[in-house]
C-alpha cells in the first residue's frame, strides 16, 4: 500500500491532499518519445525539423518544442500573442522584427520576441541552427502564422 493511502487510512492526510498531490506529480517525457515532424512549407521555407514538442497542463500556458533549420531554411513572418524565447543550441541563425535589421544569433544565445512583434527566425545561409522555442498561448492561440519571407528580406 502506498505511503499516501496509508496516510488517508490513519487519518494523517485528508483525501483531498492525496489526491492533489498525485495529481501533481512530475512528469518526464523521454527524448525520442515522439516522432520528429517536418515544418509545413505554408510556415516555412527549406527543410526544418520539429523535435521534442511540449505542452503545459492548465492552468500553465507555456508550448514549445526544438526546431532544427537547415542552412537558407526559416520560418515564415509571424507573431505571437504573449511574445516568444527562443534558446539557440546549435549553429548559425538569422532573426529579424518587420522593418528591424537582420540579427545573427549564435549557439548559447537567448532571443526574446515581445508580443505581437511580426518577426522571423532561422539559419543563415551556410550553416544551420537549432533552437529551443518557447511561447505562451492566449485564448489557446500561441501563434498567427504571416506572409513567407522573400529571398529579399532573408539577404539583407
Amino acid at each position: 500500500m502506498s505511503a499516501k493511502i496509508l496516510a488517508v487510512v490513519a487519518g494523517l492526510m485528508p483525501a483531498a491532499d492525496a489526491l492533489s498531490q498525485t495529481a501533481q506529480a512530475v512528469t518526464v517525457q523521454r527524448a525520442g518519445a515522439q516522432a520528429p515532424s517536418v515544418g509545413p512549407a505554408q510556415n516555412f521555407t527549406g527543410t526544418v525539423r520539429v523535435d521534442g514538442r511540449f505542452q503545459g497542463t492548465a492552468p500553465a500556458r507555456i508550448s514549445g518544442g526544438t526546431v532544427s533549420f537547415e542552412p537558407g531554411a526559416r520560418t515564415a513572418w509571424h507573431t505571437h500573442p504573449l511574445g516568444q524565447t527562443l534558446f539557440v543550441t546549435t549553429g548559425v541563425g538569422l532573426v529579424q522584427h518587420w522593418d528591424g535589421p537582420v540579427q545573427e544569433i549564435r549557439t548559447g544565445d537567448t532571443v526574446w520576441i515581445p508580443p505581437g512583434v511580426k518577426h522571423w527566425h532561422g539559419a543563415s545561409a551556410t550553416n544551420g541552427m537549432t533552437h529551443v522555442a518557447i511561447s505562451e498561448a492566449l485564448d489557446g492561440k500561441t501563434v498567427e502564422w504571416l506572409e513567407a519571407v522573400s529571398d529579399e528580406h532573408y539577404r539583407r
